[in-house]
């Protein structure tokens, strides 16, 4: 008999019988082996895709938190710039306070000084009328001590107040 490519009966059979024998070892090695492996393959694509899935809400959540410290920044600054002009209000009416408070004590000051000045104006026209009375009590002893007429005391009382003044005695 003449063999086709040297194929005979027997070389069939065995590749037959080889074929089927690598099939169910590769259904055992399959239970065995590949299915731990799928699980295990499984298992990390799982776990991929939550870290995926985490990685990505921690993205956003960072996204956010980025966008609100942003606004927080931009909130910082009309802050700040309100606590400043807050700031320059108080100094201001300290400012006007301390101001109206010097106005104040100035006016004190100046209203002391005048009734000051009124008292030592009025002591003033005290020691001169104190002094007229001398002078007029000097002039009535000479008159008496003297004894002249009407006309030499006229006279004296006339040359006495113009010596004062005419303004003094008036007042």
């Amino acid at each position: 008999m003449t063999r086709l490519f040297n194929l005979d009966f027997q070389l069939l059979h065995d590749t037959v019988l080889l074929a089927i024998a690598i099939f169910f070892l590769f259904l055992a090695l399959s239970y065995l082996l590949f299915n731990p492996v799928r699980k295990m393959l499984k298992d990390r694509q799982e776990k991929i895709a939550t870290d995926i899935d985490t990685a990505l809400a921690d993205k956003k959540d960072a996204a956010a938190l980025k966008a609100e410290y942003e606004a927080k920044l931009k909130n910082i600054d009309k802050e700040a710039e309100q606590i400043l002009s807050e700031a320059r209000q108080k100094a201001l009416k300290n400012e006007a306070k301390i101001v109206d408070e010097a106005k104040e004590e100035a006016a004190r000051i100046i209203q002391r000084a005048n009734e000051e000045a009124e008292l030592s104006k009025k002591r003033a026209m005290d020691e001169v009328k104190q002094e007229m009375i001398t002078v007029a009590s000097m002039m009535a002893a000479k008159v008496v001590a003297a004894n002249i007429d009407a006309t030499v005391q006229d006279t004296l009382v006339e040359e006495t107040l113009k010596e004062m003044g005419e303004s003094t005695w008036q007042s």
